[in-house]
């Protein structure tokens, strides 16, 4: 293992913590350490490190001292100028010569000591400070965009992450009834560039920010936020009729919707205004009409003209009456035949 920072002389030491390269001697640890000196130290020389975001590994010399059973290792932050020792590990194994301290903040420095430890909770004399500092967070993710105008969807596209260290990434979303940001999903692929969040309302609008993750959990910033609107339903068709003076069936007839990516019409029939429509035709987009022959002339019927897109988006339209007549129960033919029948019997009384 290779030394990330090593004190080669006390000047630092006597800066940041008041002029001893003992820190057990001026610093509060939660309970005093029962010292013996009799006790072998750790040789100083021989510590090495390898520093992580968020993890420091530690290696050092076994002590030769036969009483020893193991190691207690003490840290302090010195970004925070803190005046407290911590006792962060206790090394219950006399051949122990590697440990790992974790959940840590990155880029910043901290200062180490060691002692030896016998029976009854005995230690030796701490080495001097051992000072190492955490590496930087990684990068943000340098690119991200969010592609609108696409059925109930956004999709969002990134430049995937250069750094090998970079175990997932967390997408968030805005959550405008809470007003905070929430996990949307979690990519769990260096190389993966892109997500489609779906099942969204029409024609409306999201926020959205991605953050790369280490594979020890560090987080980068996010990125920018981006915003993707979802696709508006097609405008309905306008000026929708249907006949109510035809025998034996009944014409619907509209006007085109100006939506330019409809690509065809449906026909939905109802007995009822409200409720109950079923579709009886489909229509190409060039087709601004179609005759309905129900069953029952005279009653009357619903009907609902829909714009569909290439998308299978629907429009919302308002349903308009249809009927139509029996020649026999046409109501001016029925008034006709009722005067001629009038005339002929008046013509029967004078021939009497």
């Amino acid at each position: 293992m290779t030394n990330l920072m090593k004190t080669t002389s006390l000047a630092t030491l006597i800066l940041l913590l008041s002029g001893c390269t003992n820190i057990i001697d001026t610093l509060n640890p939660a309970t005093k350490p029962k010292v013996d000196n009799s006790i072998e130290i750790v040789n100083y020389s021989s510590i090495k490190s390898i520093p992580d975001m968020a993890n420091i590994g530690f290696e050092w010399e076994k002590v030769s001292d036969p009483r020893v059973i193991g190691y207690n290792f003490y840290r302090t932050e010195l970004n925070k100028d803190s005046n407290e020792l911590k006792l962060v590990k206790v090394l219950e194994n006399k051949y122990a010569t590697h440990y790992v301290d974790k959940g840590l903040e990155p880029k910043t420095r901290y200062a180490y000591q060691i002692s030896s430890i016998i029976e009854g909770g005995i230690e030796s004399k701490t080495t001097d400070a051992y000072i190492v500092e955490t590496l930087p967070r990684i990068i943000p993710v340098e690119f991200a965009q969010a592609i609108s105008n696409l059925p109930h969807s956004v999709k969002l596209l990134w430049r995937p992450h250069p750094d090998n260290r970079v175990g997932y990434y967390r997408i968030e979303k805005y959550n405008t009834f809470i007003n905070e940001w929430i996990l949307l999903k979690t990519i769990k692929q260096r190389l993966q560039a892109e997500y489609v969040d779906t099942g969204l309302d029409n024609n409306t609008s999201y926020k959205y920010r991605i953050k790369a993750f280490s594979f020890d959990d560090v987080e980068a910033a996010p990125t920018k936020v981006v915003i993707g609107k979802t696709k508006a339903l097609p405008a309905s068709p306008t000026n929708v009729r249907a006949s109510n003076n035809e025998s034996k069936r009944i014409t619907i007839s509209w006007n085109a919707s100006p939506t330019a990516d409809v690509i065809k019409y449906e026909i939905h029939r109802s007995t009822f205004k409200l409720f109950g429509y079923s579709k009886i035709k489909e229509v190409n987009a060039n087709t601004l009409e179609y005759i309905d022959t129900p069953e029952n002339s005279g009653k009357a019927y619903y009907y609902k003209v829909i714009a569909v897109d290439k998308d299978g988006l629907e429009s919302n339209t308002d349903a308009v009456q249809g009927m139509s007549f029996n020649t026999f129960s046409n109501p001016s033919s029925a008034l006709a035949k009722l005067e001629q029948n009038k005339i002929d019997s008046t013509l029967e009384k004078i021939k009497l």
